[in-house]
């Protein structure tokens, strides 16, 4: 017999009420740090496909989101759906902007 096997009646595995909560709107955004912007030239300006072709986005998800991992060394201009107040703050000491598209 097989480990869980209770003789033909209902498995205590399925007679069990399942517990949780999916949200089915719940967005799902791709995520950049600041120390990825590093790598384009000074006063570009960055937008979804530019991330796309610069290979830090893979697959589109919902969004884009910038977080305040590291540090920037440049002025970029970055359009992206949201970004947090940390990773704003570096964009905007090193010379470039946030734009929310």
């Amino acid at each position: 017999m097989r480990p869980g096997f209770e003789g033909g009646q209902m498995p205590l595995q399925r007679r069990l009420p399942k517990r949780g909560f999916t949200n089915l709107f719940k967005k799902e955004y791709n995520v950049i740090n600041v120390d990825d912007l590093n790598r384009f030239e000074a006063d570009t300006l960055l937008d979804p496909a530019a991330f796309q072709e610069a290979g830090l986005i893979k697959k589109m998800k919902d969004g884009i989101k910038l977080l305040g991992n590291g540090e920037l060394a440049r002025p970029v201009i970055v359009r992206i759906h949201k970004a947090s107040k940390a990773a704003t703050e570096k964009v905007e000491a090193a010379g470039g902007r946030v734009e929310i598209i």
